[in-house]
């Protein structure tokens, strides 16, 4: 790209510190040009730390900035919503944390809202533009393991100990559901490329925790009698793991969603055959703020419209209200 794309920052989150500005600043398709925080003094430190030529005291000073083309937003989940109609509304690009919303009605309000302005928006689910997905779906398409019968997720850590989280507020979208079930969720629908027809959801709602779902498990039907099943939680041992279960042989993703220096490898087993596959390291989120900035610059068609995020919050909200109505969901 001739032209970077200048993002500017909403908020100081500990993503946007150790992952999204390091990798826009390690891209070559970007520069942070301004970060923003409620508190100014919380803007400078980041600024300062980061060499962000420029720190607002508020969100708005930020979208009033001219000399800003795309936003990334790492705010709370309850947040989403109003950030990032508001950033459409100031003509800012949009990459926005996931889960993109509280629910699918304020997922399509925001969609429509970028599409009437004619900004880009992209749900920010960094482990998709691994290179060893395009892997396990070539590996797939080659008919190695065969037809894929089920698949299983699961993301868990244990943060019940803390005395307050952001996501311990169910009215702000906390709740292991939201913060991490949704990564096993997208990735059944992106690896099997098909929408479910049901799911039915069990969960731990801890009073003591705002009352938001610490621990879940379910089941998510696909068609053809394919099924994801899964569990996440913010009350158990950590793990984040995908299996991909076919009629030859299955992949297994023993690291399947925080990517880092030595967790892309994943496993091949076909009967007693088992090999190792060993992507090249990368940094899958300067991979991600590169592949918008081409979206941007209208390089490229978007890989995962953000529609996309509309169908997966469809999923998600699904999953909480069978856990919260004990009973199976057709979607």
């Amino acid at each position: 790209m001739e032209t970077k794309l200048r993002w500017g920052i909403l908020g100081s989150s500990m993503i946007a510190r150790i992952a999204v500005i390091p990798a826009i600043q390690a891209s070559e398709t970007g520069i942070v040009r301004a970060v923003a925080s409620r508190s100014e003094e919380k803007a400078k430190q980041t600024a300062e730390k980061f060499e962000i030529p420029f720190y607002y005291g508020s969100y708005e000073e930020l979208l009033a900035d001219p000399e800003i083309d795309a936003v990334y937003i790492p705010l709370p989940n309850h947040l989403h919503y109003e950030w990032t109609i508001r950033s459409a509304q100031a003509g800012k690009h949009i990459l926005c944390e996931k889960p993109l919303a509280l629910n699918s009605t304020q997922a399509g309000k925001m969609v429509a809202a970028c599409e009437e302005a004619g900004v880009r928006l992209s749900e920010a689910f960094m482990y998709r533009f691994h290179p060893r997905i395009e892997r396990i779906q070539e590996i797939i398409r080659s008919g190695e393991i065969g037809e894929i019968r089920a698949m299983h997720g699961s993301f868990t850590f244990n943060n019940a100990a803390k005395e307050s989280d952001i996501r311990f507020h169910a009215d702000w979208g906390g709740g292991g559901l939201y913060d991490v079930g949704c990564y096993p969720l997208s990735a059944a629908r992106l690896i099997l490329g098909q929408e479910p027809e049901a799911v039915t959801c069990h969960a731990l709602f801890s009073p003591n925790h705002g009352d938001v779902d610490m621990m879940a498990s379910g089941l998510v039907e696909f068609p053809g009698g394919v099924a994801l099943t899964f569990d996440c939680g913010m009350w158990a041992e950590f793990r984040h793991t995908l299996e991909i279960l076919g009629t030859k042989g299955r992949i297994v993703l023993p690291q399947a969603f925080l990517a880092g220096d030595t967790a892309h490898n994943f496993l091949v087993i076909t009967g007693k055959e088992q090999r190792e596959e060993q992507p090249d390291p990368c940094n899958p989120y300067l991979l991600e703020v590169d592949d918008f900035a081409r979206n941007v610059a209208k390089l490229q068609t978007p890989r995962f419209p953000p529609q996309d995020a509309i169908l997966n919050m469809r999923l998600l909200e699904a999953c909480l209200r069978s856990a919260r109505e004990r009973k199976r969901i057709i979607l």
